[in-house]
């Protein structure tokens, strides 16, 4: 069903010895205009297993995907200015790797469903010659070999394989944005980043594009991560969870840890803000304010001006990371304090 791609003897034998699909180790993105400095990324450790499924979740301009951006070399400099100390992807440190060696493990070996279909498509080349593109530069296929998988492609996406001959601006958005997945899946990757692959689709799509991406982990052992607001298909789909916030992970941990044993407030509040299906005339519980300007910044928790919990110390430093003996982090300067966590779960 997939196309697997040629990798060298040398590649192998990193990925073998490599203990994490994704690897990356204190990652800052910034935008430097002339009248300012956007601080989208702000320190955050980040380690995907493999064959794990991990959710990114968070309000919308916490950074979520200026992170997987930076992981493939695809913020555009300048205005951006992407620091780490390391970004590795399959035990390579792509700061390291030229323009071509980045082009030659995109789409093979890690590979991104984009969020907005219509920009990450080209207009003026037909659907089945964008999806037919990156198998034929990842591998020693022929132009109609190319084409024939491109439809099954199509197909598996719910498109009719007839349609490969149409231009994006033929298809509804979320048409466009199964293209998108049909050309991430094209080279069965190894890696896939997925930025709200299932936000413009219907609901019957939603699911079949699930069922796909699923059965490509079950089937290949690729190592996902997917960014998303809706928690119930991190619920359906993740092992585990890192919750972001002003550029920051805020708290991070197993599927469960998350979801049932919640430590942040940040993620209290996320949890409160969903409807009641048990209690349908009770009230929403959105979180007061808005996320703080990354442009300015506070010089404490950003967090701070909307947390329930805060401190006078909350509004002075930044919250170090606590993780307990299960592997559950949480950043929060109130877990100074031994009893907040059993004082907030009483």
């Amino acid at each position: 069903m997939f196309y697997d791609g040629n990798v060298s003897a040398e590649r192998k034998e990193e990925k073998k010895q490599s203990k994490y699909a994704i690897d990356v180790e204190n990652l800052r993105v910034r935008y430097e205009t002339s009248s300012e400095v956007v601080m989208a990324v702000n320190g955050i450790d980040l380690q995907l297993k493999r064959g794990v499924t991990l959710g990114i979740v968070g309000e919308t301009g916490a950074g979520k995907t200026t992170s997987m951006l930076s992981l493939m070399n695809l913020i555009e400099t300048p205005p951006g200015v992407v620091e780490a100390d390391h970004i590795y992807v399959n035990g390579t440190d792509v700061q390291r790797l030229s323009a071509a060696e980045l082009c030659r493990i995109r789409g093979n070996e890690i590979a991104m469903i984009f969020q907005d279909p219509m920009t990450s498509l080209n207009p003026v080349m037909k659907v089945g010659e964008q999806i037919s593109e990156s198998i034929m530069l990842h591998g020693r296929v022929s132009k109609k070999d190319a084409m024939e998988r491109a439809a099954r492609m199509l197909e598996i996406v719910g498109i009719s394989p007839s349609r490969a001959s149409e231009y994006p601006h033929q298809f509804s958005g979320g048409m466009r944005q199964r293209v998108g997945i049909a050309i991430a899946l094209a080279c069965k990757p190894e890696i896939l980043i997925a930025d709200e692959p299932t936000t413009a689709l219907d609901v019957t799509i939603q699911a079949q594009v699930l069922k796909l991406m699923k059965q490509l982990k079950t089937e290949y052992g690729t190592s996902m991560i997917l960014i998303t607001h809706d928690l119930g298909v991190v619920a359906r789909m993740c092992d585990e969870v890192a919750v972001m916030y002003a550029g920051r992970i805020v708290e991070q941990g197993t599927l469960k840890q998350i979801f049932n044993e919640t430590l942040h407030p940040y993620t209290e509040g996320l949890f409160n803000s969903l409807p009641n299906i048990h209690n349908r005339v009770a009230s929403l519980k959105p979180i007061p304010g808005l996320m703080p300007d990354p442009a300015n910044l506070p010089q404490g928790c950003a967090f701070a001006k909307r947390c329930p919990y805060a401190a006078q110390a909350c509004y002075a430093e930044q919250p170090a990371r606590k993780t307990y003996e299960d592997g559950h982090s949480v950043w929060c300067t109130a877990y100074r304090d031994a009893e907040f966590h059993i004082k907030r779960k009483g």
